[in-house]
């Protein structure tokens, strides 16, 4: 009997699953039409969409990360809103404001409420490390209650809601570093490196001619609503729950059972939503790659880009060159598998030394 069969009973659930896995094709394709490579980042945003949260995408200019998110918009058939951050935002510039309006027929004054750009399904964040921190908590509230509050009113963001930010990470000048509660509020931070070279000779010659691609839909916002239900349904045993709870507490220097390397070189460690989005993001994951339970090999997966921003490497790792991606590379590999993960009758095999 298939795993899935206890925690996704129904035929519903099941036809979901598979509608799951064949729209994530339909829409890898769509996007190819756009998009010349970047298959990882685009496969951690998908993730993150169908995990119900949110990205932080870190790139040099010109990696194609605007397009690519307003590209994802059009496949999924969702509305979509772009905010150019700049030092001079307001937080009234991204959530809306109330302004008095008369009523020609009866002269009576009151106010309306104006809707800002944050009222997007697909809500781009450009440059977002270029705003105060005043105008960067404006979007903490939409990212974790999913709505904003305007004069004592509270309104609601219409689901399903995506918040993907951009960041510059060369350029420092003028900008303000995001507070550590905002970075959290993203389950993952997305590295977008150069393409290959065949890549770009590709891009070259796509962006240099008359010919452009039109995206179709793929998903409207109710198939996505109900994917990310199906997501939450996904087994995960709990020697699986165990090896990501060992991978985020071993980051906690301050701790005793924190490895040696880690005492050197971090600062500071993974809390709880750490853990809570690495189990969620190999729960996308274990679904787009075509499995109904989730293995070790997603948690790795998907350990970087959840792990990344939420360890702070100390002084002396800066001094040696390690960043963050190392430390997580060898957090893995001193937490070792058995195999592939999985044992031979489908159930994930428990982590060594558990």
């Amino acid at each position: 009997m298939d795993p899935v069969s206890d925690a996704l009973s129904s035929g519903d659930d099941m036809e979901a699953v598979e509608r799951l896995r064949e729209g994530y094709r339909k829409i890898r394709a769509e996007l190819a039409k756009v998009i010349v490579g970047q298959d990882e980042v685009i496969e951690q945003i998908l993730i993150s969409i169908f995990a119900r949260g949110h990205c932080l995408l870190v790139g040099v200019p010109g990696l194609a990360k605007t397009l690519m998110i307003s590209t994802l918009a059009q496949s999924l058939s969702l509305t979509f809103s772009r905010i150019q951050f700049t030092p001079d935002l307001m937080p009234s510039d991204i959530t809306g404001t109330e302004v008095i309006q008369e009523d020609r027929a009866t002269g009576e004054r009151k106010f309306r409420f104006l809707r800002g750009p944050i009222f997007a399904n697909v809500v781009l964040a450009d440059e977002i490390n270029r705003t105060p921190p005043k105008t960067q908590a404006a979007l903490l509230e939409a990212m974790q209650e999913r709505q904003v509050t305007a004069g004592g009113t509270k309104h609601v963001l219409g689901e399903p809601f995506f918040v993907l930010a951009t960041q510059n990470p060369i350029e420092q000048e003028g900008t303000y570093p995001l507070p550590e509660a905002q970075l959290d509020r993203f389950m993952f931070n997305i590295r977008v490196d150069y393409p290959s070279e065949e890549e770009e000779v590709l891009i070259m010659k796509r962006t240099t001619t008359a010919i452009s691609e039109k995206v179709a839909p793929v998903l409207a916002g109710e198939d996505i609503l109900k994917l990310q239900s199906i997501v939450r349904k996904v087994p995960i045993a709990d020697e699986v729950i165990r090896y990501v709870l060992r991978l985020t507490r071993a980051t906690r220097a301050q701790k005793p059972e924190a490895p040696s390397f880690i005492k050197e070189w971090l600062a500071w460690g993974a809390g709880p939503r750490a853990s809570q989005y690495l189990i969620l993001g190999a729960k996308a994951r274990a679904l787009l790659h075509g499995r109904s339970y989730v293995a070790a090999e997603d948690i790795q997966a998907v350990a970087h880009p959840v792990l990344r921003h939420r360890i702070l490497t100390n002084f002396s790792a800066e001094a040696e060159g390690i960043n963050s991606d190392n430390i997580i590379d060898r957090l893995i590999q001193e937490n070792p598998v058995n195999e592939s993960g999985m044992l031979k009758d489908g159930r994930v095999a428990k982590v060594l030394g558990s």
